[in-house]
């Protein structure tokens, strides 16, 4: 699903600030429902929570998308230190 969403040019940026926003949305829905509701202060806390569980899940996704970024890094090929070994020269005797 992560590999799709980064096909698809979402960044975790995005997901990130999607986060940032569900903890003011969370805060908002809270205020407005406590204040144009007469469902009581109960009702409230359950939409505030609600909607604050999210930003965890915006903000793991937003993990899950940088490491998918930053994969690419990791498969280009380079050199590596076994590679850099053959083309030395050995010192040592008979190894």
């Amino acid at each position: 699903m992560i590999k799709k969403l980064h096909q698809m040019g979402v960044k975790s940026g995005h997901m990130y600030t999607a986060g940032l926003a569900s903890i003011g949305l969370a805060f908002a829905s809270w205020i407005l429902s406590k204040n144009a509701e007469s469902a009581g202060l109960d009702r409230a806390d359950r939409w505030g929570i609600f909607v604050g569980e999210w930003a965890p899940t915006f903000f793991a996704m937003g993990v899950a998308l940088r490491m998918e970024e930053t994969h690419r890094d990791l498969e280009e090929p380079s050199v590596g230190m076994f590679e850099q070994e053959s083309t030395r020269s050995r010192s040592h005797a008979g190894v």
